[in-house]
């Protein structure tokens, strides 16, 4: 058994690098493996997706589909290109505070959080970094604001 990691445009992975490269070798059908990738990446259309193709002995094959950086998803949500050159001096966007949860409860499997209040935290530090404020605010004072207990965050009811 192989395991190949790539990342991939959601909804958009094709046969070039840095799939077909990786996957041609192994003797698998490429546009099957395409084909599958792209269905199974649809819901994260236009992002950065960390897929992983578990190839077997029979040259079948598995994909599991990992969930986009905090960052793409918070560029999604904002329908922005990028963050900013200089996030001390530049603001590109404002989230509210249900999308940032929104973003924490979609990548909280993938963190090290236990419990959606650090997930937030996490998030809201990739806010800093990209520039980004949060109902107006430098997400650093939300942070403050969540450890005093001014801004509450629910814990979600277990899937």
């Amino acid at each position: 058994m192989q395991v190949v990691e790539v990342l991939v445009p959601g909804g958009k992975a094709t046969p070039g690098p840095p799939l077909g490269p990786a996957i041609g070798p192994l003797g698998l059908n490429v546009k099957q493996v395409v084909d599958a990738i792209n269905k199974a990446t649809k819901d994260f259309e236009g992002l950065p997706v960390p897929v992983k193709i578990i190839v077997k002995e029979d040259r079948s094959f598995e994909i599991e589909v990992g969930v986009p950086p905090v960052s793409a998803l918070v560029k999604k949500e904002l329908s922005i290109e990028k963050g900013a050159h200089k996030p001390k001096h530049e603001v590109v966007g404002n989230l509210t505070m249900d999308q940032v949860i929104k973003i924490a409860k979609i990548k909280k499997k993938q963190m090290l959080s236990y419990t959606l209040k650090s997930a937030v935290k996490e998030v809201l530090g990739t806010c800093v970094s990209m520039g980004v404020t949060v109902e107006g605010k430098h997400p650093k004072d939300v942070i403050k604001e969540i450890e005093e207990g001014l801004i509450e965050i629910p814990e979600e009811e277990e899937e």
